[in-house]
């Protein structure tokens, strides 16, 4: 998938209210979740302990929320670039949710959209909404609103 070039701060700000992209699907796998247990030491039984979970509602073990957001940036990177700006920083998140749990095993994606975007002292404040799509799917499995500064140059 091609990413879309945002040229510039004028630019960026243009697109508010514009879909940015959606990402190819990533396969959701036991060894990712359990690297992302280890990484956060977070080793609760439903995401690292199969057996386990198989006795849960979901059947199986599902990654942890954290996990899903934590791919906002690759898919990000993979969809959309702003280009000739000096530099851009990750500036938090507003709201986060996690409406549906995301089975191990499952394939999800990103479609992002610019929602916002203010001028701030030396550049530009953006909002992009990261809904996370797990393949068929009711709904999302995380909805989080992403703020990032880039500062021209």
């Amino acid at each position: 998938m091609a990413a879309t070039v945002i040229n510039g701060l004028d630019e960026l700000k243009s697109k508010v209210g514009q879909e940015l992209g959606v990402s190819d699907w990533l396969e959701v796998t036991q060894e990712a979740v359990d690297a992302f247990a280890e990484a956060t030491d977070d080793h609760q039984w439903i995401h690292v302990d199969p057996e386990r979970a198989k006795e849960t509602p979901f059947g199986g073990t599902i990654a942890h929320g954290l996990y899903t957001l934590s791919l906002g940036p690759q898919f990000s990177y993979a969809m959309f670039e702003i280009a000739n700006v000096a530099f851009g920083i990750n500036y938090g998140y507003d709201r986060v949710r996690f409406p549906a749990p995301l089975p191990v095993g499952s394939k999800v994606r990103m479609r992002a959209t610019l929602t916002k975007a203010d001028e701030v002292p030396g550049g530009v404040q953006f909002t992009v909404t990261q809904t996370f799509e797990r393949e068929g799917g009711d709904k999302p499995v995380c909805v989080a609103d992403a703020l990032a500064r880039v500062y021209g140059g």
